[in-house]
């Protein structure tokens, strides 16, 4: 993902996690779905252990992952793991309902989930790209496989969704290579002006993504 199309989505969702992991995560982690370890260092200072889990047809470099399975049998022994991290994931996945059933399984009594899932966004990896999700649907799918909700947030209002989804739309012009420098330039001003219309903004409805915490009880 081009970061400086995206520097403003990933600001946002980065400090809300920062914020979640400090305050729930601890001993092993298990991050589902890592790609190339994003999360590792944002996670040292509140975990023990992090271990790194993805498909085996990932396209990511396999030298941050340590274990290489579907996210519908994860070959860990159950109640083994205090903290999943699952960010940006469970769209990618045909039955996202098995994957929040197995992590219920792996995790540990009083052990918490954290999890990052879009609403409203583009298609992106096809052909592997199956849903969006409201916050009725997160809180259905975790409550469902006996996880209690603790805490679950909207990252954004109207115009930061509405900002990111028109610079998608802008990146068709840039296979003319003279407007490909005018376009980034517009993009940074574009996720300036959001950030600050982001703070006034508390349109949930249109947000781009939730991010939910869960206990096992």
């Amino acid at each position: 993902m081009d970061w400086s199309m995206n520097w403003l989505v990933f600001r946002i969702h980065d400090e809300i996690l920062a914020e979640y992991l400090r305050d729930f995560a601890r001993g092993r982690l298990l991050d589902i779905g890592c790609g190339e370890s994003t999360y590792k260092d944002l996670c040292a200072e509140s975990v023990d252990v992090y271990y790194g889990f993805d498909h085996p047809a990932t396209k990511h470099n396999p030298s941050f992952i340590s274990f290489w399975a579907d996210a519908k049998n994860i070959p860990i022994k159950s109640s083994s793991i205090d903290t999943i991290l699952c960010t940006a994931v469970l769209e990618h996945v045909d039955d996202p309902g098995l994957v929040i059933a197995e992590c219920t399984r792996i995790l540990a009594r009083g052990g918490h989930c954290i999890i990052s899932a879009p609403f409203f966004w583009h298609i992106h990896e096809p052909p592997r790209d199956f849903y969006r999700f409201t916050r009725y649907g997160i809180e259905h799918l975790l409550e469902k496989n006996g996880l209690r909700i603790v805490k679950i947030k909207p990252l954004s209002g109207f115009w930061v969704t509405f900002c990111q989804e028109f610079l998608y739309y802008l990146r068709r012009f840039e296979k003319w290579v003279v407007l490909k420098a005018l376009i980034r330039c517009v993009g940074w001003c574009i996720q300036s002006s959001a950030y600050w219309m982001n703070r006034y903004d508390h349109s949930e409805g249109f947000t781009w993504m939730y991010m939910a915490v869960a206990k096992k009880m």
